[in-house]
């Protein structure tokens, strides 16, 4: 919707209040903290989000044209507007409500909308489950410093009945310090966009789509500095735990997968 305060009751008490009564989750982004520009979160948003609602009143081109964007994405997109004459002839076979002045009007159409299509909203997502399968560590020591050397065989599973969108990317969120490789060579890595991670390290998909019922398998090493020579004596073992954050980007939406590590590198003599 247009960036205006006119629209501000309309978000909250007829937007908003819609689709919390259906159990589901409306934000705007001047509601949201992030780190990218403006127009990259809103394509990012469009990317992950299930369900579109765009106010085409004052046809305003910005909504317009994310709007595009979202067709373009194969979203499910519901249009509102005040004034019928705001939708364009192109658009006015696609699902929309004229709410005149009325936020109560709009309130209960909307409402009606999401209640007809959450069947719909289930039957796209693709299931895509991720998880980290096992984790094993070694520790490399000289007489100044020691090195976690941490293995991560992360799975992939297509538990849906319909094969699943193009992978085009992986990303594994971590703390800072950490370094990775996958099939020896080094992942690319970058400050992350999520607040509550330091870094992000792109990670190769194994498979271009993932059939019915389809698996594939990711391995990375991942190195860290755990300790460096002081007053104290290194240590022969050392606890590496935390938060990771698993996203995998595909050709129609984003999927997260935040999960707990915790793995014990071991220095073994030879």
């Amino acid at each position: 919707m247009p960036f205006s305060s006119e629209f501000d009751d309309i978000y909250r008490l007829g937007i908003k209040a819609a689709v919390e009564e259906n159990h589901m989750k409306a934000e705007r982004v001047d509601e949201q903290f992030y780190s990218e520009n403006m127009l990259d979160r809103i394509y990012s948003q469009i990317t992950s989000c299930d369900v579109v609602i765009a106010d085409m009143s004052q046809k305003n081109p910005n909504v317009f044209y994310e709007i595009g964007y979202a067709h373009a994405k194969n979203k499910l997109c519901i249009l509102l507007t005040s004034d019928a004459q705001d939708i364009p002839f192109d658009l006015k076979h696609r699902r929309h409500i004229v709410y005149g002045s009325s936020i109560v009007k709009l309130k209960s159409s909307l409402s009606k909308d999401l209640r007809s299509i959450i069947d719909e909203i289930k039957s796209r997502r693709v299931p895509i489950t991720v998880e980290i399968v096992r984790t094993t560590g070694d520790l490399e020591k000289t007489s100044y410093w020691a090195k976690g050397l941490v293995s991560f065989y992360i799975d992939l599973h297509n538990k849906s009945l319909s094969q699943s969108p193009e992978l085009d990317l992986m990303y594994l969120y971590t703390g800072s310090g950490w370094t990775f490789t996958q099939d020896g060579h080094e992942c690319l890595n970058s400050q992350s966009d999520i607040p509550d991670f330091k870094m992000r390290h792109i990670i190769k998909s194994p498979i271009r789509r993932l059939t019915s019922g389809g698996w594939a398998q990711v391995k990375v090493q991942g190195k860290k500095f755990l300790a460096f020579k002081g007053n104290q004596e290194l240590e022969d073992s050392y606890k590496v735990s935390g938060r990771v954050l698993i996203r995998v980007v595909t050709s129609e939406r984003t999927f997260d997968f935040p999960m707990k590590i915790e793995v014990t590198c071991d220095d073994i003599p030879f």
